[in-house]
């Protein structure tokens, strides 16, 4: 399976209290692509180059920071509790705001909180993770999906695990990392049968089929 695409650079914002599983499962992804193309590549960034302590005290240590500026043909913001305070990081939104016009603006779960902060979802579909925690189920609690709306009530909220806005792609559900992470290859110009043959060597081939198409 000798890829012929060029080479396709990820990289994913990491900070405080972020979900372990929604930066873990797209760098994954791109782990195992890896053994079909060396050239596709994922990394972490941070605003500073230290330690960044994720939920539940598991602790990662960032490849690059803000001011090292990487070149990335995608940037990804996953969720986390930690999404709160980054709605008002204004290092994040500037850095977000620097890009490339080239560069996919992402997200996994309540990542998707920031693009709408900043206003880029208006006009544009989101998703964002429909299943409430137990806090999120009992008043005063709002499910994350109905917080993007309120967040960015101009946006076209949309209850697909992924949603591909053109440049702007936002996935919902914890685990929906690993969709994005295959949708990320499809987008890099990878075909069916490259990407089934990197689920089915995750041993996630049903899985895949089943999400697929719940795509928008």
């Amino acid at each position: 399976m000798a890829a012929k695409i060029p080479g396709f650079r990820l990289g994913i914002y990491v900070f405080k209290d972020v979900e372990i599983v929604d930066f873990a499962a797209p760098h994954g992804v791109f782990s195992v692509a890896r053994r079909f193309n060396p050239e596709l590549e994922a990394f972490l960034i941070a605003d500073a180059m230290r330690p960044v302590q994720a939920q539940a005290g598991f602790t990662v240590l960032p490849n690059y920071s803000f001011a090292d500026r990487p070149a990335m043909d995608a940037f990804l913001i996953p969720g986390g509790f930690g999404t709160r305070q980054e709605l008002h990081n204004a290092r994040l939104h500037e850095y977000v705001r620097s890009l490339p016009e080239t560069t996919l603006l992402t997200s996994v779960c309540t990542g998707s909180w920031i693009y709408g902060k900043m206003g880029l979802l208006d006009g544009l579909a989101a998703t964002n993770r429909k299943e409430p925690d137990r806090v999120e189920a009992t008043p005063p609690g709002k499910v994350p999906i109905d917080r993007l709306a309120d967040i960015a009530p101009k946006a076209k909220i949309s209850r697909a695990r992924v949603v591909d806005s053109g440049r702007i792609i936002t996935a919902g559900g914890i685990t929906s990392g690993m969709e994005m992470g295959f949708h990320l290859l499809r987008r890099a110009g990878y075909d069916e049968q490259f990407i089934s043959e990197i689920a089915r060597v995750m041993e996630y081939s049903r899985a895949y089929e089943l999400y697929r198409d719940d795509r928008a």
